[in-house]
């Protein structure tokens, strides 16, 4: 699908229900408002719906308080669907719930592992994020680029690049993040700090002490942490735990592979893993009917945090042998 038929179709549809993957990430977030706020701009009705409230820690983004909790809307209407940053249409959770037989939905993503579930599939898997893809998307429209759209898209590139520093990180990426710092005023170390540091003493005393303990295996290459769901359940919605956890750990020397496993329900266990290296986390989590990049993936495990532990650990122990 091409540009031009995204656009199309933005022009041809008046009402869209527009989605996210749950658990979202500044650039889910910030992709679903985005598109939102520009097809306003276009005259359409948007519906911006989401399984859960927004976390507390992103609502300093613009237009964040547009995005509805599922509860508080259940009948719809409402004549295209888009999904943003969603690799399979069951990530949107319970939302699926909304959708209506026979209307089409637009699937706009830039993950390698995208299902290609919607009608119309715009998946741009060499860009650093749906920001990106969406950026690039509003310049061909020649759309009106305002501040708040701005401050939306910078935010999503920076968070899914690790602030630049991801490989997937290219010349594209730095052009858009330029060219909004240019025309738009965008301050990056003012956004930098409100999504960076901000940290609530509490939490930092906390992390404090879990990053000490996690578990060293494969002669170092590969770094596991443990989150039942009382230790997560003491720090703030603030906090971005797993986030940070990554950031602080991928330093180690040696490491290839970090996971974290997270105590979803008695039953299931969500296991996000990040790559350092040449191992494909992205095709460890597809084992799982999971998905995501070749070095940041996740998905959900059936079974308690030691069964999911016993299930993807072979799998990653595979992948290391094989470089």
């Amino acid at each position: 699908m091409s540009m031009k038929s995204v656009l199309e179709a933005f022009q041809k549809y008046e009402k869209f229900l527009i989605c996210t993957h749950i658990n979202p990430d500044p650039d889910a977030l910030a992709s679903q408002v985005a598109l939102g706020i520009y097809l306003e701009q276009k005259g359409k009705t948007v519906f911006l719906i989401s399984e859960e409230t927004v976390p507390e820690r992103f609502l300093f983004l613009p237009g964040m308080k547009k995005i509805k909790a599922l509860g508080t809307k259940r009948r719809l209407d409402y004549d295209a669907v888009i999904v943003t940053d969603c690799g399979d249409l069951d990530r949107i959770g319970a939302v699926k719930c909304l959708l209506k037989e026979g209307l089409p939905i637009i699937n706009i993503d830039h993950h390698i592992t995208n299902t290609r579930f919607g009608d119309m599939n715009y998946i741009v898997t060499d860009s650093s994020s749906t920001c990106e893809v969406i950026f690039w998307l509003l310049k061909k429209a020649k759309a009106e680029l305002t501040f708040e759209l701005a401050q939306l898209l910078y935010v999503g590139v920076v968070t899914d690049t690790g602030s630049f520093r991801y490989t997937n990180t290219s010349g594209k990426t730095h052009r858009m993040a330029s060219m909004l710092m240019e025309e738009h005023l965008i301050e990056a170390n003012t956004l930098y700090q409100r999504i960076y540091e901000q940290v609530p003493l509490n939490d930092l005393k906390y992390f404090t002490l879990l990053v000490s303990d996690f578990e060293s295996l494969y002669d170092g290459k590969l770094i596991c942490v443990k989150l039942p769901r009382n230790i997560v359940k003491k720090f703030s919605e603030q906090f971005d735990l797993r986030d940070k956890i990554f950031g602080y750990l991928r330093t180690i020397q040696g490491v290839e592979v970090l996971a974290i496993f997270t105590e979803e329900k008695p039953n299931i266990t969500r296991v996000n893993m990040r790559s350092q290296g040449d191992v494909d986390v992205a095709r460890i989590a597809a084992r799982f009917q999971g998905g995501g990049h070749s070095k940041a993936s996740g998905c959900l495990v059936a079974g308690n945090m030691k069964e999911a532990h016993r299930k993807v650990l072979p799998q990653i122990k595979k992948a290391l042998k094989a470089l």
